[in-house]
């Protein structure tokens, strides 16, 4: 049949619900309804050779609820005159979600509404922008609005998010909601009490962030760090690290933790625990600067991006365990590196250029990946012992 059904008005409805227009007509009230739904109707022909379906048709589009149904005569040579549904309409949001069954959703979404209008109105457009994610977040929807009505009360707080005092939310709660406390607090928050050109949370809004840590182990007693301690495996946060004094000459970087704590004694020397992309907090301690820096990450795509971020802070960096010998020497140990990337590097020598080209061009093997861990430690001690300060 190729006329317009009771379920084919439902689907109408249904799509217009699904994109979340019904419920911004709560919010915005922009004139959606009354709203005709499209109608095909039996043409001459097909009411004279199935004149029976015809008339089941009609009164099911007469008997489907929560719909009006605007009925018109019409003339036929050989029938005469009838009255078939010409126009059906949608008379509210009401309506609307009772022919959907969606009756209590939108009651929910109303009284969503309410709360917000009641505790912080500036807020409504975005419900009307957002209806159904409100609806998805209608449990927590409260205390969404509360933590953002107290940020709008501290502007810049300067503080942790543990200290938000908000009965009923805590800082997982902050952490876990964060991407739409940031579309309500952009909202409700004047431009002066908000970090623009960041888009981190803390900084956006004024909290601390919890001090960055900086992980490393003391490979040489001697060098004046930490008196009467053996090698110690120590985490130190930013300022402290910065502010570190004693006779370090050599430092490694190395992003596995096994090879991290394995590492081997070397004179005038430390090793940093490395995490992955972000080198920023090392960039505050200048001493770095007149050290000599290896860095040890896998062989891969992504462990030359990481090689050419820290190049970027620190020039004199020197790639260590991630050339071609080594590659090479324990093929028996490739992997397979899962996303890797093509982009172009700035801080890569020749040699790390080249084989950095082959990885990503799948010259040698498609993804190919060495994990810095597979690589024999006889292998590694030989390589770190061609290194002195």
């Amino acid at each position: 049949m190729s006329w317009t059904t009771p379920a084919d008005l439902r689907r109408q409805i249904l799509v217009l619900w699904q994109k979340g227009i019904i419920l911004a007509e709560v919010v915005n009230g922009t004139d959606l309804f009354p709203k005709r739904l499209s109608l095909k109707t039996p043409n001459a022909a097909e009411m004279l050779a199935r004149f029976d379906e015809v008339r089941a048709w009609i009164q099911a589009v007469n008997k489907q609820a929560h719909i009006r149904v605007v009925m018109r005569e019409t003339q036929h040579r050989q029938l005469g005159s009838n009255l078939m549904p010409a126009e059906v309409w949608l008379d509210s949001a009401e309506a609307a979600a009772a022919l959907i069954d969606m009756q209590k959703p939108l009651r929910r979404f109303r009284q969503l509404l309410m709360q917000t209008e009641a505790r912080l109105p500036a807020v409504r457009s975005w419900l009307g922008k957002r209806p159904l994610v409100a609806l998805e977040l209608a449990e927590v929807w409260p205390q969404l609005l509360e933590v953002t009505a107290w940020v709008q009360e501290h502007p810049q707080p300067g503080i942790y998010l543990r200290q938000i005092d908000v009965p009923g939310v805590h800082s997982k709660f902050v952490e876990a909601h964060r991407s739409i406390l940031q579309e309500l607090l952009d909202l409700v928050l004047p431009a002066e009490h908000i970090t623009a050109s960041v888009s981190r949370f803390n900084r956006r809004y004024g909290f601390l962030d919890k001090p960055e840590r900086i992980r490393f182990r003391v490979l040489d007693d001697n060098i004046g760090l930490f008196s009467g301690l053996h090698q110690p495996d120590v985490s130190l946060d930013v300022t402290n690290f910065a502010a570190l004094r004693g006779n370090i000459r050599l430092v490694f970087i190395t992003e596995n933790e096994i090879n991290f704590l394995a590492f081997p004694p070397q004179p005038q020397a430390i090793v940093i625990f490395g995490g992955g992309y972000g080198f920023a907090a090392l960039s505050t301690a200048a001493w770095l600067q007149q050290c000599q820096i290896s860095y040890w990450g896998d062989i891969d795509t992504h462990g030359f991006a990481i090689l050419s971020q820290l190049r970027a802070y620190f020039p004199q960096v020197k790639s260590l365990l991630m050339d071609r010998s080594t590659l090479l020497n324990f093929s028996a140990m490739w992997g397979h590196e899962a996303k890797p990337i093509n982009y172009d590097l700035p801080h890569l020598t020749s040699d790390e250029q080249s084989l950095y080209d082959d990885l990503r061009d799948n010259r040698i093997q498609p993804n190919l990946r060495l994990e810095q861990e597979r690589i024999g430690f006889e292998w590694v001690l030989e390589k770190i012992g061609e290194i002195s300060p």
